[in-house]
């Protein structure tokens, strides 16, 4: 048997006075029952320490730990393919700058806009400045709403075989968009129509999105929340670029995340693509 290892999150305890128990990456405690096997060994051989002798109970039990998932192959971190490195980011410097900084660790080449490109912005860029540079990914971090009209563009990213990634706020609630990779994926403009639809008060989410708003002291990104709301981007597209599996929740293509900025709890919502209208038959006369 080959040398394994423990899979991430997986962990194995001596409990006193009983036998051991394994915690899963879910959290769960589950008994091991040996024939009276040593612990120490059992542990040893369990962490990959050493090799499994054949014939023996060891192998037994080393062998139901692998048909049940909780070994794997001495696991290595999965590169940042070279096709995928060039992420252009946009947006508030709050967010993009700590996202630069969890990309570049991973492997990525973040490239900042180096002109601002906030919420406020009465000309965004278009398709072709937005595809300006061949990036493989687009992300774009706002430090406020989404005005009406600003994503449209972007929206047209996958189309053109681009990731497209984004962010925002919306007082005390900030938004982590799916990620859309090819034309089947969300869009922002699916996103505002599904939450339109979700809630009662459609009118005044449309009018606050559209409308003239009056606005207390601004809700500032504390660096806590930044970096929650950068790591989270990061991990997308990070999966997105190794072809990482998703481990638990909804698929990362149709989920929103809602993080609360003054918890930093984060809520995961599915999200699916809004179909085409179909046009409506003419009459005959």
């Amino acid at each position: 048997m080959s040398r394994n290892q423990l899979a991430p999150g997986v962990e194995v305890v001596a409990v006193p006075g009983r036998n051991l128990a394994v915690r899963t990456a879910d959290g769960e405690f589950l008994s091991v029952r040996t024939r009276d096997e040593d612990q120490d060994t059992l542990l040893s051989l369990l962490s990959g320490a050493g090799a499994v002798p054949e014939g023996d109970e060891l192998v037994r039990v080393v062998r139901a730990f692998a048909e049940a998932g909780y070994l794997v192959e001495e696991p290595e971190r999965p590169k940042w393919p070279a096709a995928r490195r060039h992420v252009r980011l946009l947006g508030a410097a709050a967010l993009t700058e700590p996202l630069a900084a969890h990309l570049a660790s991973l492997g990525a080449e973040p490239r900042t806009t180096t002109t601002a490109v906030t919420a406020d912005d009465v000309s965004p860029p278009g398709i072709e400045g937005l595809l300006e540079g061949n990036p493989a990914a687009v992300v774009w971090c706002l430090d406020g709403p989404v005005p009406d009209g600003l994503w449209d563009a972007a929206d047209r990213l996958p189309e053109h075989g681009v990731a497209w990634l984004r962010c925002h706020h919306e007082g005390w609630q900030a938004y982590v968009e799916p990620l859309a990779s090819t034309p089947e994926d969300v869009t922002a403009a699916h996103v505002r129509a599904r939450r339109l639809a979700a809630t009662p008060a459609h009118r005044e989410l449309s009018a606050y999105w559209s409308g003239p708003r009056a606005s207390g002291v601004p809700v500032r990104l504390t660096v806590p929340a930044a970096a929650l709301l950068a790591a989270l981007l990061a991990d997308d597209l990070s999966r997105w670029a190794t072809g990482a599996p998703d481990t638990a929740g909804f698929p990362a293509r149709r989920r929103i995340r809602q993080v609360d900025l003054r918890t930093l709890t984060v809520t995961e919502h599915p999200v699916l693509p809004v179909p085409d209208v179909a046009r409506m038959p003419k009459k005959d006369r």
